[in-house]
């Protein structure tokens, strides 16, 4: 299915609600702020989901996307929607693991997933929703629904072939789970946030950065300092809350709150689909110019680096109560659609 397919079925729906709504007038203006800067293709793709809310709306609902940055910093928008000085933010949840260690756990369980479908049915009928809420809601926000990039690939200016060459190697990740695992298999992970990934690849502050997808890197320049990234991913696949003030949400209308979740659900199959077609492009483009070497890991090395992960998630569990419950429903879901072994 063509991305141009994708849209039109997406926006069918948001049409058939628009239409039974046009004649009302806007009811609820919000500001969300991303984690993501504004030449960003995720973020450009955030915008569309704006878009795509007013229309299944009926205009009933306008949402302003603003890039990282724009009111607080990347790490501080959980406090700023509990505030009210914004109303929502699109971000990966483990910016808020200094909050509680739980957070960094079900932003990334690195190794976990190989496809984003796995985690979009995690948080939808494997209790991840709800475990979302139970940790968001006493700081004042509420979940609405779970977006993501897909599988992100490693820049690096050093050939990465497997698991032996992280060791010692200065590695961008941001703060939790990631952080923890490249530790754990030798590399010496550095937290900075996306807006420093460039400069500091390109003056050797780091050798590395676990940043975005390929398509991405490639398009923010980052393949041009470091020419030897990895491909397809095998480590990590952020979950990006979409989240509201809690008091907001609960003001209003059940069908606004209904048409905020299903406006997630398609909008997370929407950008996923989206971003692996350019990915698929970018490697493509980036093999056939011969400058950039694409390093794709062997089976065993993947599965070397998820056993060093999950003895990470074992650890984490014992890290607070919610990481706890996290990991407990994590291994159930995986053990129960046979993605991991029960032992």
């Amino acid at each position: 299915m063509t991305t141009l397919t994708r849209r039109s079925l997406f926006l069918g729906t948001a049409l058939a609600l628009a239409l039974g709504g046009a004649a009302q007038a806007q009811d609820y203006s919000f500001r969300f702020q991303s984690s993501d800067p504004a030449g960003n293709t995720n973020f450009m793709l955030q915008k569309e989901w704006a878009e795509m809310v007013k229309e299944k709306t009926g205009g009933r609902i306008e949402i302003e996307m603003l890039p990282v940055e724009t009111i607080v910093a990347h790490n501080e928008t959980m406090d700023a929607v509990a505030a009210g000085i914004i109303d929502g933010h699109f971000t990966d949840t483990s910016y808020a693991s200094g909050k509680d260690p739980a957070f960094g756990l079900i932003a990334n369980p690195v190794g976990a997933w190989s496809d984003p479908s796995q985690m979009f049915d995690f948080m939808e009928n494997g209790g991840g929703k709800e475990l979302m809420n139970e940790m968001l809601e006493p700081y004042g926000l509420h979940f609405i629904g779970a977006t993501t990039p897909g599988l992100e690939a490693l820049v690096s200016k050093v050939p990465l072939d497997g698991v032996d060459d992280l060791k010692g190697l200065k590695l961008r990740a941001p703060e939790g789970m990631v952080q923890n695992v490249f530790a754990a298999a030798g590399a010496a992970p550095v937290n900075l946030p996306g807006s420093e990934v460039f400069t500091s690849l390109d003056k050797g502050v780091i050798d590395a950065a676990d940043y975005n997808t390929f398509s991405t890197n490639a398009a923010q320049g980052l393949h041009d300092v470091a020419k030897h990234p990895v491909y397809p991913g095998f480590h990590s696949m952020p979950l990006i809350e979409v989240s509201i003030n809690k008091m907001t949400w609960d003001g209003l209308p059940e069908d606004l709150q209904a048409a905020l979740e299903e406006s997630v659900r398609e909008f997370a199959v929407y950008q996923s689909e989206t971003v692996h077609e350019a990915d698929m492009k970018a490697v493509e483009e980036a093999k056939a110019g011969g400058e950039i070497t694409v390093h794709d890991w062997s089976d065993e090395d993947r599965a070397k680096f998820r056993s060093i992960a999950r003895s990470q998630w074992e650890n984490a569990a014992g890290a607070s109560a919610n990481s706890q419950k996290v990991y407990d429903t994590l291994t159930a879901y995986l053990v129960d659609k046979g993605l991991m072994s029960a032992e």
